[in-house]
């Protein structure tokens, strides 16, 4: 009876070796799934100056330079022109940067798998601004103004 006894008790200890392999294998495979991405740089900081807040903004002969000021900030050049109007230079640059990566690990026993990835991008955007000032009754209006941007 002893032969079947240690038989007996090979089998429980195997078939407890087996479920919690499987059972490992699961809770394995299931986090395996999930990825990590971080960012590998931050874009500069935000300005309102885009191409969607320069057409809500300007309006030729409307908008007051205090407006603009308020909603651009200062601008990075100012000049007059030819006619003696007020010319301010706005020029806005920006690179971002970003990476992700995966990775992931499955293991039973004796056999195991691994498997990683990774990526990064980066773009370069680039507005530019002029706005031209003319005076009327001691304010300061928007005249004209034009804009570019780049993105690469």
């Amino acid at each position: 009876m002893k032969p079947l006894l240690a038989i007996n008790c090979l089998k429980h200890l195997f078939m407890k070796i087996i479920i919690y392999s499987v059972t490992s294998l699961a809770v394995l495979m299931l986090a395996a799934g999930c990825v990590n991405q971080q960012p590998v740089g931050q874009p500069i900081a935000n300005s309102n100056l885009t191409a969607g807040q320069v057409s809500l903004t300007l309006k030729k002969n409307v908008t007051t330079q205090a407006e603009v000021v308020e909603t651009f900030g200062a601008p990075n050049i100012v000049t007059s022109n030819g006619d003696g109007e007020e010319v301010w230079t706005y020029q806005k640059n920006a690179t971002v940067s970003s990476g992700s990566s995966s990775s992931g690990y499955a293991t039973i026993i004796l056999a195991g798998t691994s498997s990683s990835n990774s990526g990064f991008e980066q773009s370069s955007r680039t507005i530019t601004l002029i706005i031209k000032f003319k005076e009327v009754k001691g304010v300061k209006i928007v005249s004209d103004f034009s804009s570019r941007s780049s993105s690469f």
